[in-house]
Order: C-alpha cells, then sequence, then structure tokens
C-alpha cells in the first residue's frame, strides 16, 4: 500500500479492529465473561471512548451479553455518527434488527438478543454522577483509552458510575515498549521512540495532564489505590508483520497511521533534528510499502470488581 494522501482517525479506528481482536488477552476476556453470566439480565453497560462502536461489535459477537442498556459515550461527535452506520450495516450483514429508535439510540435485536444503545457525544467526566445504586453501571467499558487520560483523576469518577460489585473491563493500556524492526543505524529509533512516548507524558489538555506512556503498569496500583479488586490481567501486544511478503489493506494503513502520529508528535519538536526525522518517517513508510516493517506495541489488559 501507497503513504496514503490524508489520513482519517475514524479510518485508522476501523482497521485496526481486527488486529484488536486477535490482541485482546483471551484468558482476561474468559475472566470477564464468566463474571457477567453470574449477573442478572439485562445490564446497564457503560463505555468510555467508544469511538466508532467496534466494541458495541464486539460484545455482541462474543455473546458477552444477550440483554443490555448500552452507554456509548465519546467526546468526537463524528465518531459517533459513523458508529451508527456502520452498526446499522454490521446488523444487517448478521441478520439482527436494527432500529433507529431516536437521534441518540438505537435498538439491537435477534431473537435471543436485545441490545439498546444509547450515544453520548461528551467528555466523559459531564456525565452525571447519581448515587442511586439502582442507576449506577453493571459493567465499566474501557478499550485503548485509559493511556489518553489521567488515571489518579479519571478513576476515582469512574469507579462511581459503577454499582456496588460492578465489573471494571480496561483493554489495550499502552505500557512503554514499541519495537520496529529491522532497525535504522545510528540510534534514531531510540531517539524518536523515546521522544514520542514523552510526548505522552507531558501531554496536557484543557489544562489537565491526558496521558500516560506506562499507563499499563500503573494501572495495578491505581486500581488497588481505589479499593476495588483486580481479578486478571494480562499482555495484549499489538504485533503487525507481514505475510507472505505484504500485509492487508487494514494493516498497512494502521502501520501508515502509526509512522503519521509519530511523525506529528514530533513535528517542530526542539529535542530531535527535524531533518533526521524526516529521514527517519520516510525510510519508516518505504519498509511498509516494501512489506518489510515488523511492528510490535506492548499492552495489557485488566478485569476486576469495584
Amino acid at each position: 500500500m501507497a503513504v496514503p494522501s490524508e489520513y482519517s482517525f475514524q479510518r485508522y479506528l476501523a482497521a485496526k479492529k481486527s488486529l484488536d481482536d486477535r490482541s485482546l488477552n483471551r484468558h482476561v476476556w474468559g475472566i470477564l465473561k464468566g463474571e457477567i453470566e453470574q449477573k442478572d439480565p439485562p445490564l446497564r453497560i457503560l463505555e468510555i471512548g467508544a469511538g466508532i462502536g467496534t466494541m458495541i461489535e464486539r460484545v455482541i459477537e462474543r455473546q458477552l451479553v444477550s440483554n443490555a442498556s448500552y452507554t456509548a459515550v465519546e467526546q468526537q461527535s463524528r465518531n459517533l455518527e459513523i458508529a451508527k452506520d456502520r452498526l446499522e450495516g454490521w446488523a444487517n450483514q448478521r441478520g439482527y434488527r436494527f432500529e433507529q429508535v431516536s437521534s441518540d439510540r438505537i435498538l439491537m435485536s435477534a431473537p435471543d438478543t436485545q441490545i439498546n444503545v444509547e450515544f453520548k457525544p461528551v467528555d466523559f467526566y459531564h456525565l452525571q454522577n447519581d448515587n442511586h445504586t439502582a442507576d449506577r453501571f453493571d459493567l465499566l467499558l474501557a478499550h485503548a483509552f485509559l493511556d489518553l487520560v489521567d488515571l489518579p483523576s479519571a478513576l476515582p469518577f469512574l469507579f462511581k458510575l459503577l454499582k456496588p460489585g460492578g465489573i471494571f473491563y480496561f483493554s489495550i493500556n499502552y505500557d512503554g515498549l514499541t519495537i520496529l524492526e529491522p532497525p535504522l543505524d545510528g540510534g534514531l529509533d531510540e531517539m524518536v521512540l523515546e521522544l514520542y512516548q514523552r510526548t505522552m507524558d507531558e501531554r496536557w489538555i484543557e489544562g489537565k495532564p491526558s496521558g500516560d506512556s506506562r499507563t499499563g503498569r500503573h494501572l495495578y496500583t491505581q486500581i488497588k489505590q481505589q479499593g476495588a479488586q483486580i481479578l486478571d490481567s494480562g499482555a495484549s501486544d499489538w504485533v503487525v508483520f507481514p505475510r507472505s511478503g505484504g500485509y492487508s489493506t487494514d494493516e498497512a494503513y494502521f502501520l501508515h497511521f502509526i509512522i503519521h502520529t509519530i511523525h506529528t508528535s514530533l513535528d517542530g519538536n526542539e529535542r530531535i533534528n527535524q531533518e533526521h526525522l524526516s529521514q527517519w518517517v520516510n525510510k519508516r513508510r518505504r519498509q511498509i510499502e516494501q512489506g518489510e516493517l515488523l511492528y510490535i506495541a506492548h499492552q495489557l489488559d485488566f478485569v476486576g470488581k469495584v
């Protein structure tokens, strides 16, 4: 695949769906499923950072629940508009009845399945923290999202949205290790990746710290400090490598988007020679086009209860 002429975050989210599917830790998912099976339906589910709805698809595909009220929170309203269209096509292809109940609600149903989805285009901090247990949630989902927020302030708020005994599932949490092979000469790889991770640690949005390049390992302590219990945790590494000399279209787009993200994050950064950065980007792009690049990102999944 040639270098894209433009990049779309929504296209990136769609491209990594199959990669996420195979990367999620199966044992952690199994513990999650076992806990959910002990709860009486219908379940109230909250997902923060819902993106274009890929976790909603996954929850139904993997038969995690069959009767649920699902609240999908996503700050970018464009993502939720795409999610509605995507879920309608996904449901039709799989024989589910799809009903647009209102501008922000849909219903997907089958003889043994009923999932009501409400879309909320807000920052999750704007959710009402209702103290009535009956109005809180049975399950909290955060997929590839918690490494974009400040854990010490986010977790206490989120856990208060769960019922006592409520379950949380935090998946694809980056943990400070990216590997690109074959390596480039001169130690440039180490410099680029170190500075890129530093941009995660130094990111501030609306006056608040927003990110951590080692969210995976830090979750262990942060969850326990909030008095919650970790039931299981395990690696969910992204691994992309050429098969039969190349990548699928989605994998190639994903890799190009990763290199593009690193480039834009370091563009104008005085800590690195910009000409050297451009050389690094161009070499990595050529490796993708020629089917030579191996990409690994270390991540962790967690399941637990409050």
